[in-house]
Protein backbone atom coordinates (compact mmCIF):
# COMPACT_ATOMS: atom_id res chain seq x y z
CA UNK A 1 0.00 0.00 0.00
CA UNK A 2 2.84 1.95 0.44
CA UNK A 3 4.36 1.32 -2.96
CA UNK A 4 2.06 3.28 -4.75
CA UNK A 5 4.14 4.13 -7.84
CA UNK A 6 4.39 0.37 -8.92
CA UNK A 7 1.95 -1.02 -6.69
CA UNK A 8 -1.89 -1.43 -6.89
CA UNK A 9 -3.65 -2.64 -3.86
CA UNK A 10 -7.04 -4.14 -4.26
CA UNK A 11 -8.72 -4.95 -1.10
CA UNK A 12 -11.12 -7.36 -0.76
CA UNK A 13 -13.15 -7.38 -4.01
CA UNK A 14 -14.87 -10.84 -3.95
CA UNK A 15 -16.92 -10.44 -1.06
CA UNK A 16 -18.69 -8.00 -3.13
CA UNK A 17 -19.86 -10.92 -5.16
CA UNK A 18 -19.51 -13.29 -2.47
CA UNK A 19 -22.48 -11.05 -0.41
CA UNK A 20 -24.19 -8.87 -2.46
CA UNK A 21 -24.03 -9.90 -6.12
CA UNK A 22 -26.73 -12.12 -8.23
CA UNK A 23 -24.15 -14.79 -7.77
CA UNK A 24 -23.78 -14.15 -4.51
CA UNK A 25 -23.22 -17.74 -2.38
CA UNK A 26 -23.31 -16.45 1.41
CA UNK A 27 -26.58 -16.27 2.71
CA UNK A 28 -26.13 -13.18 5.46
CA UNK A 29 -28.21 -11.04 2.91
CA UNK A 30 -30.42 -13.33 1.89
CA UNK A 31 -33.60 -11.91 3.39
CA UNK A 32 -31.91 -8.61 3.26
CA UNK A 33 -32.63 -6.76 0.10
CA UNK A 34 -31.93 -2.83 1.30
CA UNK A 35 -28.71 -4.19 3.33
CA UNK A 36 -27.95 -5.62 -0.82
CA UNK A 37 -29.18 -2.85 -2.21
CA UNK A 38 -27.50 -0.16 0.21
CA UNK A 39 -23.93 -2.08 -0.38
CA UNK A 40 -24.04 -0.74 -3.43
CA UNK A 41 -22.53 -4.40 -5.25
CA UNK A 42 -25.96 -5.96 -6.27
CA UNK A 43 -24.73 -5.92 -9.87
CA UNK A 44 -20.91 -7.12 -8.84
CA UNK A 45 -19.95 -10.78 -10.19
CA UNK A 46 -16.91 -12.94 -10.44
CA UNK A 47 -16.52 -11.41 -14.04
CA UNK A 48 -17.06 -8.12 -13.34
CA UNK A 49 -14.02 -8.34 -10.69
CA UNK A 50 -12.06 -9.86 -12.84
CA UNK A 51 -12.80 -7.49 -15.32
CA UNK A 52 -11.79 -4.89 -12.66
CA UNK A 53 -8.71 -6.43 -12.50
CA UNK A 54 -7.72 -6.23 -16.05
CA UNK A 55 -8.76 -2.86 -16.02
CA UNK A 56 -6.77 -2.34 -13.23
CA UNK A 57 -3.65 -4.32 -14.53
CA UNK A 58 -3.40 -1.96 -18.01
CA UNK A 59 -2.34 0.90 -16.33
CA UNK A 60 1.21 -0.38 -15.73
CA UNK A 61 1.59 -1.41 -12.25
CA UNK A 62 0.99 -5.21 -10.57
CA UNK A 63 -1.80 -5.49 -8.61
CA UNK A 64 -0.96 -6.93 -5.05
CA UNK A 65 -4.96 -8.13 -4.22
CA UNK A 66 -5.51 -9.21 -0.23
CA UNK A 67 -8.91 -11.09 -0.09
CA UNK A 68 -10.30 -14.61 1.34
CA UNK A 69 -9.97 -17.67 0.04
CA UNK A 70 -13.84 -17.88 1.75
CA UNK A 71 -14.99 -15.92 -0.60
CA UNK A 72 -14.45 -18.40 -3.67
CA UNK A 73 -16.03 -21.55 -2.00
CA UNK A 74 -19.59 -22.86 -1.13
CA UNK A 75 -20.28 -22.30 2.16
CA UNK A 76 -20.41 -25.15 4.65
CA UNK A 77 -18.49 -27.29 2.14
CA UNK A 78 -21.10 -27.21 -0.25
CA UNK A 79 -19.87 -28.77 -3.82
CA UNK A 80 -18.22 -26.12 -6.18
CA UNK A 81 -19.39 -25.32 -9.50
CA UNK A 82 -18.24 -22.86 -11.95
CA UNK A 83 -19.96 -19.09 -11.47
CA UNK A 84 -21.92 -18.77 -14.12
CA UNK A 85 -20.13 -15.43 -15.21
CA UNK A 86 -16.91 -16.59 -15.93
CA UNK A 87 -18.02 -20.10 -16.85
CA UNK A 88 -17.71 -21.46 -20.55
CA UNK A 89 -21.12 -22.91 -22.61
CA UNK A 90 -21.61 -24.36 -25.74
CA UNK A 91 -23.34 -21.75 -28.13
CA UNK A 92 -23.84 -24.36 -31.03
CA UNK A 93 -21.80 -26.75 -33.41
CA UNK A 94 -18.01 -25.60 -32.40
CA UNK A 95 -18.11 -22.54 -30.68
CA UNK A 96 -17.90 -21.65 -27.09
CA UNK A 97 -19.33 -18.31 -25.36
CA UNK A 98 -19.18 -17.19 -21.67
CA UNK A 99 -22.30 -17.45 -19.69
CA UNK A 100 -24.33 -14.55 -18.97
CA UNK A 101 -23.57 -12.87 -15.65
CA UNK A 102 -25.80 -13.30 -12.81
CA UNK A 103 -27.65 -16.71 -14.85
CA UNK A 104 -28.13 -18.91 -11.49
CA UNK A 105 -30.74 -21.66 -11.06
CA UNK A 106 -33.23 -19.87 -12.41
CA UNK A 107 -35.08 -18.40 -9.51
CA UNK A 108 -34.30 -14.54 -7.44
CA UNK A 109 -33.50 -16.10 -4.39
CA UNK A 110 -30.71 -18.04 -3.35
CA UNK A 111 -28.45 -18.55 -6.00
CA UNK A 112 -26.58 -21.08 -5.40
CA UNK A 113 -26.03 -24.22 -6.47
CA UNK A 114 -25.45 -22.17 -9.69
CA UNK A 115 -26.48 -23.57 -12.91
CA UNK A 116 -23.41 -24.45 -14.25
CA UNK A 117 -20.98 -27.22 -14.66
CA UNK A 118 -18.18 -27.67 -11.73
CA UNK A 119 -14.41 -28.47 -12.85
CA UNK A 120 -13.02 -32.01 -11.96
CA UNK A 121 -11.15 -32.33 -8.51
CA UNK A 122 -11.42 -27.94 -8.22
CA UNK A 123 -12.82 -27.28 -4.56
CA UNK A 124 -13.79 -23.25 -6.14
CA UNK A 125 -15.94 -21.42 -8.19
CA UNK A 126 -13.16 -19.75 -10.07
CA UNK A 127 -11.90 -21.75 -13.54
CA UNK A 128 -8.37 -23.07 -12.56
CA UNK A 129 -7.58 -21.17 -15.85
CA UNK A 130 -8.04 -18.29 -14.40
CA UNK A 131 -6.56 -19.30 -11.10
CA UNK A 132 -3.54 -19.85 -13.32
CA UNK A 133 -3.52 -15.82 -13.65
CA UNK A 134 -2.79 -15.07 -9.97
CA UNK A 135 1.06 -15.12 -7.74
CA UNK A 136 -0.85 -17.10 -4.41
CA UNK A 137 0.80 -16.38 -1.10
CA UNK A 138 -0.89 -17.26 1.93
CA UNK A 139 -1.76 -14.48 5.39
CA UNK A 140 -2.17 -16.72 8.58
CA UNK A 141 -3.13 -15.60 11.92
CA UNK A 142 -4.09 -18.17 14.91
CA UNK A 143 -8.29 -18.88 15.49
CA UNK A 144 -7.38 -17.57 19.52
CA UNK A 145 -6.63 -14.02 17.78
CA UNK A 146 -8.84 -13.75 14.97
CA UNK A 147 -11.94 -15.15 15.82
CA UNK A 148 -12.81 -13.50 19.34
CA UNK A 149 -11.78 -10.08 17.18
CA UNK A 150 -13.99 -11.12 14.34
CA UNK A 151 -16.85 -12.02 17.35
CA UNK A 152 -16.70 -8.35 18.41
CA UNK A 153 -17.61 -7.41 15.29
CA UNK A 154 -20.82 -9.40 15.04
CA UNK A 155 -22.41 -8.35 18.41
CA UNK A 156 -23.88 -5.23 19.56
CA UNK A 157 -22.51 -2.30 19.59
CA UNK A 158 -20.01 -2.69 17.22
CA UNK A 159 -22.44 -4.78 14.75
CA UNK A 160 -24.65 -2.10 14.04
CA UNK A 161 -21.58 -0.52 12.21
CA UNK A 162 -20.38 -3.07 10.34
CA UNK A 163 -24.03 -4.34 9.29
CA UNK A 164 -23.09 -7.59 10.02
CA UNK A 165 -25.90 -9.02 12.97
CA UNK A 166 -25.33 -12.37 13.22
CA UNK A 167 -22.02 -14.33 14.17
CA UNK A 168 -21.51 -17.22 11.47
CA UNK A 169 -18.76 -19.45 12.95
CA UNK A 170 -18.58 -20.70 9.27
CA UNK A 171 -17.03 -17.15 8.08
CA UNK A 172 -13.82 -18.27 9.74
CA UNK A 173 -12.37 -19.39 6.58
CA UNK A 174 -9.77 -21.40 7.96
CA UNK A 175 -11.19 -24.76 6.06
CA UNK A 176 -11.68 -22.92 2.99
CA UNK A 177 -7.75 -21.51 3.25
CA UNK A 178 -6.43 -25.05 3.56
CA UNK A 179 -8.48 -26.82 0.42
CA UNK A 180 -7.55 -24.05 -1.14
CA UNK A 181 -3.54 -24.73 -0.28
CA UNK A 182 -3.50 -28.10 -0.79
CA UNK A 183 -5.54 -27.41 -4.64
CA UNK A 184 -2.93 -25.41 -5.86
CA UNK A 185 -0.04 -27.26 -4.82
CA UNK A 186 -1.98 -30.15 -6.07
CA UNK A 187 -2.14 -29.08 -9.92
CA UNK A 188 1.61 -27.47 -9.75
CA UNK A 189 0.66 -23.96 -9.24
CA UNK A 190 2.36 -23.89 -5.83
CA UNK A 191 5.20 -25.11 -4.98
CA UNK A 192 7.10 -27.44 -4.26
CA UNK A 193 9.61 -24.89 -3.45
CA UNK A 194 9.41 -23.39 -0.51
CA UNK A 195 10.06 -19.13 0.68
CA UNK A 196 12.91 -18.52 2.76
CA UNK A 197 12.90 -21.07 5.39
CA UNK A 198 16.28 -20.72 8.13
CA UNK A 199 18.17 -23.38 7.63
CA UNK A 200 17.93 -24.62 11.20
CA UNK A 201 14.41 -25.01 10.96
CA UNK A 202 14.59 -28.38 10.09
CA UNK A 203 11.50 -30.00 7.95
CA UNK A 204 8.56 -31.41 9.24
CA UNK A 205 7.79 -32.36 5.53
CA UNK A 206 8.15 -36.09 5.57
CA UNK A 207 6.80 -39.10 3.31
CA UNK A 208 3.68 -38.25 1.44
CA UNK A 209 3.73 -34.76 1.32
CA UNK A 210 7.40 -34.09 1.06
CA UNK A 211 8.16 -30.86 -0.48
CA UNK A 212 10.83 -32.39 -2.05
CA UNK A 213 8.50 -34.70 -4.01
CA UNK A 214 6.25 -34.55 -6.73
CA UNK A 215 2.87 -34.63 -4.34
CA UNK A 216 3.50 -31.35 -2.84
CA UNK A 217 2.96 -28.29 -5.20
CA UNK A 218 1.52 -24.99 -5.32
CA UNK A 219 0.81 -20.72 -4.34
CA UNK A 220 -2.73 -14.52 -4.02
CA UNK A 221 -2.47 -13.44 -0.74
CA UNK A 222 -5.09 -14.74 0.90
CA UNK A 223 -6.69 -14.97 4.40
CA UNK A 224 -8.97 -17.38 6.44
CA UNK A 225 -11.94 -14.97 5.69
CA UNK A 226 -11.38 -13.38 9.50
CA UNK A 227 -11.77 -9.73 8.53
CA UNK A 228 -10.93 -7.80 11.66
CA UNK A 229 -7.93 -7.62 14.09
CA UNK A 230 -9.71 -4.65 15.88
CA UNK A 231 -10.76 -5.11 19.60
CA UNK A 232 -9.62 -8.75 21.16
CA UNK A 233 -5.42 -8.85 20.41
CA UNK A 234 -5.14 -6.62 17.95
CA UNK A 235 -2.44 -6.90 15.60
CA UNK A 236 -2.31 -3.29 15.35
CA UNK A 237 -2.30 -2.81 11.51
CA UNK A 238 -2.19 -6.52 10.34
CA UNK A 239 -5.80 -6.98 10.15
CA UNK A 240 -6.08 -9.18 7.24
CA UNK A 241 -5.45 -12.82 8.11
CA UNK A 242 -6.31 -16.34 7.01
CA UNK A 243 -6.27 -15.48 3.67
CA UNK A 244 -5.05 -15.10 -0.09
CA UNK A 245 -2.48 -12.38 -1.07
CA UNK A 246 -2.54 -12.33 -4.76
CA UNK A 247 -0.54 -10.58 -7.26
CA UNK A 248 -2.14 -10.50 -10.62
CA UNK A 249 -0.34 -9.74 -13.60
CA UNK A 250 -2.00 -9.30 -16.19
CA UNK A 251 -0.59 -6.38 -18.27
CA UNK A 252 2.52 -6.12 -16.17
CA UNK A 253 5.50 -8.17 -17.30
CA UNK A 254 6.60 -8.63 -13.79
CA UNK A 255 3.70 -9.88 -12.56
CA UNK A 256 1.73 -12.85 -14.53
CA UNK A 257 2.08 -16.04 -12.63
CA UNK A 258 0.95 -18.61 -15.00
CA UNK A 259 0.97 -22.13 -13.56
CA UNK A 260 0.82 -23.24 -17.62
CA UNK A 261 4.47 -21.95 -17.56
CA UNK A 262 5.79 -23.00 -14.62
CA UNK A 263 9.15 -23.99 -15.05
CA UNK A 264 9.66 -27.82 -15.20
CA UNK A 265 12.30 -30.21 -14.48
CA UNK A 266 12.42 -33.56 -14.93
CA UNK A 267 8.50 -33.67 -15.64
CA UNK A 268 8.11 -32.37 -12.58
CA UNK A 269 5.53 -29.01 -13.00
CA UNK A 270 6.67 -26.29 -10.42
CA UNK A 271 4.83 -23.17 -9.49
CA UNK A 272 5.77 -20.11 -7.37
CA UNK A 273 7.32 -21.07 -4.37
CA UNK A 274 4.68 -21.51 -0.97
CA UNK A 275 4.95 -18.60 0.58
CA UNK A 276 3.07 -18.75 3.98
CA UNK A 277 3.39 -15.92 6.29
CA UNK A 278 1.90 -15.93 10.04
CA UNK A 279 0.88 -12.60 11.41
CA UNK A 280 2.64 -13.53 14.74
CA UNK A 281 6.20 -13.91 13.14
CA UNK A 282 5.48 -10.91 10.98
CA UNK A 283 4.78 -9.05 14.53
CA UNK A 284 7.67 -10.74 15.95
CA UNK A 285 10.18 -9.62 12.87
CA UNK A 286 8.42 -7.27 10.61
CA UNK A 287 11.49 -6.25 8.51
CA UNK A 288 12.74 -10.18 8.23
CA UNK A 289 9.31 -11.61 6.94
CA UNK A 290 8.50 -8.70 4.85
CA UNK A 291 12.04 -8.79 3.36
CA UNK A 292 11.59 -12.91 2.35
CA UNK A 293 7.66 -12.26 1.56
CA UNK A 294 9.68 -9.61 -1.50
CA UNK A 295 12.18 -11.95 -2.35
CA UNK A 296 9.38 -15.09 -3.01
CA UNK A 297 7.15 -12.38 -4.82
CA UNK A 298 9.90 -10.46 -7.09
CA UNK A 299 9.55 -7.40 -5.12
CA UNK A 300 11.81 -4.72 -3.99
CA UNK A 301 11.96 -4.40 -0.11
CA UNK A 302 12.41 -1.19 1.08
CA UNK A 303 12.05 -0.69 4.80
CA UNK A 304 9.77 2.05 4.18
CA UNK A 305 7.62 -0.82 3.77
CA UNK A 306 7.35 -0.92 7.54
CA UNK A 307 6.10 2.52 7.96
CA UNK A 308 2.65 4.18 6.39
CA UNK A 309 2.44 7.22 8.59
CA UNK A 310 2.09 9.48 5.53
CA UNK A 311 -1.06 11.58 4.92
CA UNK A 312 -1.18 9.92 1.55
CA UNK A 313 -0.80 6.41 3.39
CA UNK A 314 -3.44 7.30 5.45
CA UNK A 315 -6.14 8.45 3.06
CA UNK A 316 -5.14 5.14 0.86
CA UNK A 317 -5.85 3.00 3.66
CA UNK A 318 -9.03 5.22 4.36
CA UNK A 319 -10.46 4.14 0.78
CA UNK A 320 -9.35 0.85 0.87
CA UNK A 321 -11.75 0.34 3.83
CA UNK A 322 -14.23 2.05 3.58
CA UNK A 323 -16.77 -0.26 2.04
CA UNK A 324 -16.28 -2.45 5.59
CA UNK A 325 -17.20 0.39 8.13
CA UNK A 326 -15.52 -1.16 11.75
CA UNK A 327 -13.78 -4.07 10.41
CA UNK A 328 -10.50 -2.29 10.35
CA UNK A 329 -10.62 0.52 12.66
CA UNK A 330 -7.16 -0.68 14.22
CA UNK A 331 -5.58 -0.55 10.97
CA UNK A 332 -6.74 2.45 10.22
CA UNK A 333 -5.74 4.02 13.22
CA UNK A 334 -1.84 2.23 12.95
CA UNK A 335 1.02 3.60 11.41
CA UNK A 336 3.37 0.52 11.67
CA UNK A 337 3.35 -3.08 13.12
CA UNK A 338 4.02 -3.56 16.86
CA UNK A 339 4.81 -6.91 19.16
CA UNK A 340 2.35 -9.18 20.03
CA UNK A 341 1.60 -9.99 23.40
CA UNK A 342 3.25 -13.59 24.03
CA UNK A 343 0.28 -16.45 23.85
CA UNK A 344 -1.96 -16.70 26.74
CA UNK A 345 -3.03 -19.72 28.70
CA UNK A 346 -7.03 -21.44 28.03
CA UNK A 347 -7.69 -20.37 30.90
CA UNK A 348 -6.84 -17.06 31.15
CA UNK A 349 -8.59 -16.57 27.10
CA UNK A 350 -11.65 -18.19 28.28
CA UNK A 351 -11.70 -15.56 31.62
CA UNK A 352 -10.82 -12.64 29.12
CA UNK A 353 -13.98 -13.74 26.58
CA UNK A 354 -16.25 -14.12 29.37
CA UNK A 355 -15.91 -10.49 30.81
CA UNK A 356 -15.82 -9.07 27.11
CA UNK A 357 -18.69 -11.12 25.85
CA UNK A 358 -20.50 -13.32 28.73
CA UNK A 359 -20.30 -16.95 29.37
CA UNK A 360 -22.29 -17.88 26.20
CA UNK A 361 -20.22 -15.51 23.73
CA UNK A 362 -16.84 -17.40 25.42
CA UNK A 363 -18.39 -20.88 24.95
CA UNK A 364 -19.42 -19.81 21.32
CA UNK A 365 -15.68 -18.40 20.90
CA UNK A 366 -14.16 -21.21 22.38
CA UNK A 367 -15.79 -23.40 19.90
CA UNK A 368 -15.28 -21.64 17.14
CA UNK A 369 -11.23 -21.47 18.04
CA UNK A 370 -11.01 -25.06 18.90
CA UNK A 371 -12.44 -26.14 15.34
CA UNK A 372 -10.22 -24.20 13.27
CA UNK A 373 -6.57 -25.03 15.45
CA UNK A 374 -6.00 -27.75 13.12
CA UNK A 375 -6.94 -26.32 9.45
CA UNK A 376 -4.69 -23.39 11.20
CA UNK A 377 -1.84 -25.82 12.45
CA UNK A 378 -1.57 -27.53 9.57
CA UNK A 379 -1.06 -24.30 7.10
CA UNK A 380 1.72 -23.00 10.26
CA UNK A 381 3.68 -26.05 9.19
CA UNK A 382 4.40 -23.85 6.06
CA UNK A 383 5.02 -20.66 6.96
CA UNK A 384 8.48 -18.95 6.12
CA UNK A 385 11.04 -19.08 9.18
CA UNK A 386 14.13 -16.49 9.26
Amino acid sequence: MTQRDTLKAVHEPFGDAFYYGSERLSSRYEDDVPGREDSGFTQSTYRTILDRFEREASEGKRLVIKDMAYYLFPPDAAPASIAPSVGRVKRGVGTTGAMHNGTTNGTTRAPYPYNSDAEPNNPTVIPRETLGNFHFTFLIRHPRSSIPSYYRCCVPPLDKVTGFYDFMPSEAGYEELRRLFDYLRSIGQVGPGMAHRDSNAGSAFDGPESLDGVESRNEVQFTNGVHSSQGVDSLDGVDSVNGVDSSNGVGHPNGVHDSNSADSSNGVTRGVEVCVIDADDLLDNPAGIVEAFCKSTGLNFTPDMLNWSTEADQQQAEEAFRKWPGFHDDAMNSSDLKPRQHVKSVEDENSEWAEKFGDEGARIIRQAVDANIEDYEYLKRFAIKV
